[in-house]
């Protein structure tokens, strides 16, 4: 008998009955009533008939059809039984699917994202979304090696996202540990690449330290023609050297000006998420000079929630390039930042001879140590509280251009 062409299959057409176009060695077409055309072989095994799909046809060339069949005949040569292997195949990659980078990525982030801030958390998942998943989520976790992870990582460093490529490193590390418990993944290849990735060099915000230059500034801010609201925030930025973020989101609830003191709550505070919801509020002294500007802003914005509500929506904050903005068009650009007053204070507190950890505690810097922690909270508020105006009156020094003048601890 001739064998099967792509011709004759092509125009083989359907009967009352399904039937059956030989093609060779077990292999053969078979024709059904509605027209479709299924790739099939018979063949035994273990003195049993059976029977092997390998698809559609045309879908499923002839040509790749005899491979396929072919393929099987070596399994059975073998001692395999090629239906059975299929079966294995397919739940290999089931496996893989279950058990891919990403399905293992996702799970730990569900099991973990409750210890972080709802933003720190999903800064994860969206950096692996973006960096890491289109390239290696598909892969099943245990086959992926330092040199896979390590070339993506490279070409992240390559677009000039050096802190991404080490971020993704560091989070993913634990990924890969989860899955070594787990009994899917036999090693860690992100511990593997410490030190395989191109070093970070580390740039402060920009600021001014310079007494002169300072005073320079603050007679700018003191002269800033803009609304009340603005120089007020960018009055307070150096005064009281808090993140920019916890000054702008700053509420009226929130200060006790008779007793001058702000009390920032700790969902507010860059704290973990546990720390956060179980944390204390962050107490600030006020400066007299802090009081009176609270107290002459009080009648723009205290009616409602915010210190300083946007022009357009008093019920959102001015925006997080407000304060930015303002020193660029004072002539300062690339001069200081807003997040910058944090380390002009701090330099010039520490080389004023202040205590190191009042100057950390004002930061809100996390001090690691518990039982000095609870006992700097009592210690350091009233040195905290002269040292909070000593600084404030120092800058009045400097906008006045007395630069000479250092304020030290008593």
């Amino acid at each position: 008998m001739a064998e099967l062409t792509v011709v004759a299959a092509r125009n083989a057409q359907p009967r009352e009955k399904a039937y059956r176009i030989a093609a060779g060695k077990g292999l053969y077409l078979q024709v059904m009533p509605n027209g479709a055309k299924y790739w099939r072989q018979k063949y035994r095994f273990r003195d049993k008939s059976l029977m092997l799909a390998h698809g559609v046809f045309p879908e499923v060339s002839l040509a790749q059809a005899r491979d396929a069949r072919d393929d099987a005949r070596r399994l059975l040569a073998s001692g395999i039984d090629p239906s059975m292997q299929r079966k294995a195949s397919k739940v290999a990659q089931q496996a893989d699917v279950t058990n891919s980078l990403e399905a293992i990525a996702r799970e730990w982030h569900e099991l973990h994202k409750h210890e972080w801030s709802d933003t720190y958390a999903e800064r994860i998942i969206t950096a692996m979304e973006r960096d890491i998943f289109p390239w290696l989520g598909n892969r099943a976790i245990g086959s992926i090696e330092p040199r896979d992870l390590l070339g993506r990582l490279q070409e992240i460093q390559r677009r000039g996202a050096k802190e991404t490529a080490h971020r993704l490193r560091r989070w993913l590390s634990p990924v890969f540990r989860y899955a070594i418990i787990k009994g899917v993944a036999a090693r860690d290849p992100a511990a593997d690449l410490k030190g395989a990735l191109q070093g970070i060099v580390k740039n402060n915000f920009p600021t001014i330290t310079e007494p002169a230059r300072i005073g320079e500034l603050l007679r700018a801010i003191e002269g800033y023609a803009g609304t009340y609201v603005t120089r007020a925030a960018l009055k307070l930025s150096p005064m009281l050297f808090m993140r920019p973020g916890e000054l702008r989101f700053a509420e009226w609830s929130e200060f006790n000006l008779d007793k001058a003191e702000w009390s920032i709550p700790s969902l507010r505070m860059k704290r973990r998420k546990e720390q956060k919801a179980n944390g204390e509020p962050h107490v600030i002294p006020l400066s007299s000079q802090a009081v009176e500007i609270l107290q002459n802003l009080k009648p723009l914005s205290g009616a409602g929630r915010y210190l300083f509500p946007g022009e357009r929506d008093a019920k959102r904050v001015i925006s997080e390039n407000t304060v930015n903005a303002a020193l660029h068009r004072m002539g300062f650009k690339d001069e200081i930042v807003a997040h910058g007053f944090r380390h002009m204070a701090s330099t010039a507190l520490n080389e004023a001879g202040w205590d190191e950890d009042a100057i950390e505690r004002q930061l809100a810097h996390k001090d690691k140590n518990k039982i000095r922690g609870t006992y700097n909270k009592a210690k350091y508020l009233a040195e905290r509280r002269r040292m909070m105006q000593a600084w404030a009156d120092y800058l009045d020094q400097l906008r006045d251009g007395k630069v000479k003048a250092l304020f030290e601890a008593a």
